[in-house]
C-alpha cells in the first residue's frame, strides 16, 4: 500500500501517513530496551523497603534505629534523618548531572551504546551497594546507579519513540513506564520476602537489582540502533535498511525522506543546547520541563519511595507495611496497562485530566483522615488505616495511567530532531532534580507539615489541571518529525513562537535576495 499524502492545514507543508507494519522485531527491541525502566523501578521500590528494615538501619543509621524504637517518638518525625534521605536521593542527584553527558553520547554515538553504558553503571552500583560495609560505600553505589538512571532514562524513551510506528508510538513508549512499575512491584515483593532474613536480608534486596541490570546489558547488544540515529550520524544506507527492517516493508520512502530532512536540519545546529534557548524552541522546552516538575509534585515518588515507612507511620507493623506496598505496586502495574491500551485511542490530554481529578480527591481525603485521626504518638484504628491504603491505591491507579507514563512519552515525541537529545536531557535532568528534592525533603516535610503534606501535593494538582487545559496540546497520531507543523503551529498560544521564527526566516530570505 503506498504512502498516503493528505492536504496540509495551513502551514504550507504536506502531512504524510507512513506505511509500515507492527513487526515482531520492533516489539522485541522495545521490550529489551524498556528493561532500563525495570532497573529504575526496582531501585525506586527497593530503597523504601530497605530503609524500613531494622538490620539496615542499625548498621548504617543507628540514630534512626534508636528513634524508631522509642514508643513515644512523634509518629511524623521518627524517620526524619538527612543521611537516610540522602541514601535515597543521591541516586537522583547523580542522574541529574549524568543526563547531560548522556545527551552528548546519545547524539554522537547513538541510542544503543548509551543504553549499554547505562547497564554497566547499573551493575557497578549494585555490586557496591550489596557489598557495602560503611555508609560512604553505600552512597557511592547509589551514585553509580544514578549514572545508570541518567543514561538509561535519556536513551530508552527516545529509542522507543524513534523505532515505533506512529499509530502505536504511545503504547510502545509506555513500555518504559510499565517496566518502571513492574520493577517497583518486584522490589516490594523482594523486600517483603527478605525482611525476616537477618541480618543480611537488605543485602539480598539491593543485590537482586543486578538481575534486570544484566538483562539490560545483554539486551543492549541484541537491539538495533534507531534509523533516526543512524541517518543523523551520516549512515544513510544503514539507516534506510534498518527502517525497512523495523517497518516490515521496502516502501519507506516518505518516512525515510522525512528523517533525512530532519537530520539535515539537525546538522546545521552546532550547539543544540544553545538552540534550545531560541524562542521557537520554548514551547517544547516548557512542556518537557513542566511535565517532569508536575510528575514529581503529584506526590507519587514520596509515596513510592517511602511506602513502607509511610505505612509504618500510620500504624502498620513492619511486615504489614511491606505487604501494603506490594498491594500498591500491583495496582501500579495493572493501571499502567490501562495507559498502554488507551493512550493512542483516547489521547494524552483525556488521561491527564481524568487523573488530576482522581489524584486531587485521593490526596485531599488522605490528608483529612490523617489530620483528624493520626496524632503525635497514637496508631490509626484498623478501619481508618485500611481506608488510607485504599485511597493510596486509588491515587497510584490514576497516576499510573497518566502522569507516570505520559511524563516520559510527551517530551520524547515533541522535540524536532535538531534539539531532541538536548531537549530530552533537560527533561530527564528536571525530573531527577525534582525527584531529588522530593526524596531529600519528604521525611522532613512529613515531620514539619504532618498531614498537611497531602494538602500541599493536592494544591499542585490544581495547578497541573490548569496547565493541561490551557497549555498542553494533543500529540496523538502525529508523526514525530511533523510536530512543529501539526501541533505547535496550530496551538492557540504556542503558535506565536512559531510565527516569530517564520518572520525571521522571511526577513533573512528577503535580505539574501
Amino acid at each position: 500500500m503506498p504512502a498516503i499524502v493528505v492536504p496540509s492545514n495551513g502551514s504550507g507543508h504536506k502531512h504524510k501517513e507512513f506505511d509500515g507494519k507492527i513487526t515482531i522485531y520492533v516489539v522485541l527491541c522495545g521490550i529489551l530496551a524498556a528493561t532500563g525502566g525495570l532497573v529504575f523501578g526496582f531501585d525506586i521500590g527497593i530503597s523504601g523497603g530497605v530503609t524500613a528494615m531494622d538490620d539496615f538501619l542499625e548498621k548504617f543509621f543507628p540514630k534512626v534505629y534508636r528513634k524508631k524504637l522509642q514508643a513515644k517518638e512523634d509518629n511524623y518525625c521518627k524517620f526524619d534523618n538527612q543521611w537516610l534521605q540522602l541514601f535515597t536521593s543521591s541516586l537522583y542527584l547523580a542522574a541529574l548531572f549524568s543526563s547531560f553527558a548522556a545527551s552528548k553520547v546519545c547524539s554522537k554515538y547513538g541510542r544503543k551504546i548509551t543504553i549499554q553504558l547505562a547497564s554497566l553503571f547499573f551493575i557497578a552500583g549494585v555490586v557496591l551497594e550489596a557489598a557495602a560495609i560503611e555508609i560512604v560505600m553505600l552512597i557511592v553505589g547509589r551514585i553509580f546507579l544514578g549514572m545508570g538512571v541518567g543514561f538509561g532514562n535519556q536513551a530508552v524513551p527516545l529509542f522507543l519513540s524513534e523505532i515505533a510506528p506512529v499509530k502505536i508510538r504511545g503504547a510502545l513508549n509506555i513500555l518504559f513506564q510499565l517496566n518502571v512499575t513492574i520493577g517497583i512491584f518486584i522490589a516490594n515483593i523482594v523486600n517483603y520476602l527478605t525482611a525476616n532474613l537477618h541480618p543480611w536480608g537488605w543485602r539480598l534486596s539491593l543485590g537482586l537489582a543486578g538481575v534486570p541490570a544484566v538483562i539490560l546489558g545483554i539486551g543492549s547488544f541484541i537491539i538495533t540502533e534507531t534509523p533516526t540515529s543512524l541517518i543523523e550520524r551520516g549512515q544513510l544506507l544503514r539507516g534506510r535498511a534498518m527502517l525497512e527492517r523495523i517497518r516490515g516493508t521496502a516502501n519507506v520512502n516518505a518516512e525515510y525522506e522525512e528523517i533525512v530532512h530532519a537530520s539535515e536540519m539537525a546538522r546545521q545546529v552546532k550547539h543544540p543546547f544553545k538552540n534550545l534557548m531560541k524562542r521557537s524552541s520554548r514551547p517544547q522546552l516548557v512542556i518537557a520541563v513542566a511535565m517532569q516538575v508536575f510528575q514529581q509534585f503529584t506526590g507519587i515518588n514520596a509515596i513510592m519511595f517511602y511506602a513502607p515507612v509511610l505505612f509504618q507511620t500510620i500504624g502498620f507493623k513492619s511486615q504489614a507495611s511491606l505487604l501494603s506496598s506490594v498491594i500498591t505496586g500491583t495496582v501500579n502495574v495493572v493501571s499502567t496497562l490501562v495507559s498502554v491500551a488507551a493512550v493512542d485511542r483516547l489521547g494524552r490530554r483525556v488521561l491527564l485530566l481524568e487523573a488530576c481529578a482522581q489524584m486531587f480527591l485521593s490526596q485531599t481525603i488522605i490528608g483529612a483522615l490523617l489530620f483528624a485521626y493520626l496524632k503525635t504518638n497514637n496508631e490509626l484504628n484498623q478501619g481508618v488505616a485500611i481506608a488510607v491504603v485504599v485511597l493510596v491505591c486509588f491515587f497510584v491507579m490514576s497516576f499510573a495511567w497518566s502522569w507516570g507514563p505520559l511524563g516520559w512519552l510527551i517530551p520524547s515525541e515533541t522535540f524536532p530532531l535538531e534539539t531532541r537529545s538536548a531537549g530530552f536531557s533537560c527533561a530527564v535532568s528536571s525530573n531527577m532534580l525534582f525527584t531529588f528534592v522530593i526524596a531529600q525533603a519528604f521525611l522532613s516535610m512529613m515531620c514539619h507539615m504532618r498531614a498537611g503534606i497531602f494538602f500541599f501535593f493536592a494544591a499542585w494538582i490544581v495547578v497541573m489541571t490548569l496547565f493541561v487545559i490551557f497549555l498542553l496540546p494533543e500529540t496523538k497520531g502525529v508523526p514525530i518529525d511533523e510536530m512543529t507543523d501539526r501541533v505547535w503551529r496550530q496551538h492557540w498560544y504556542w503558535r506565536r513562537y512559531m510565527e516569530d521564527e517564520d518572520d525571521d526566516k522571511i526577513k533573512k530570505a528577503e535580505v539574501g535576495l
